[in-house]
C-alpha cells in the first residue's frame, strides 16, 4: 500500500479517538453553559466548545478530501 493510504487511515482513526475522548467534556461544558446562562464566566467555556466544533468540521473536511484523493490515485 502507498503512504497516502496509511496517512489517510491514521488521520481518520486518530481523529475519531480524539473526538471520542473529548466528547464527554464538551457535553459537560454545554450543560454548564445552559444551566448558568447569566454567568459571566461562560465565555471561555463557550469559546472552547465553538473551537471544538470548528475543529471537528475541519477534521471532517480534511478526512473527506484525503479519501477522495486516495480513490483518485488508486482507481
Amino acid at each position: 500500500m502507498d503512504l497516502l493510504f496509511w496517512i489517510t487511515i491514521g488521520f481518520i482513526i486518530t481523529g475519531f479517538v480524539i473526538l471520542a475522548s473529548m466528547k464527554k467534556g464538551m457535553e459537560s461544558k454545554v450543560a454548564f453553559i445552559k444551566a448558568n446562562i447569566e454567568d459571566e464566566g461562560n465565555s471561555s467555556k463557550a469559546k472552547s466548545v465553538i473551537f471544538w466544533i470548528l475543529s471537528t468540521v475541519a477534521w471532517g473536511i480534511v478526512s473527506m478530501s484525503l479519501v477522495v484523493w486516495c480513490f483518485k490515485n488508486y482507481f
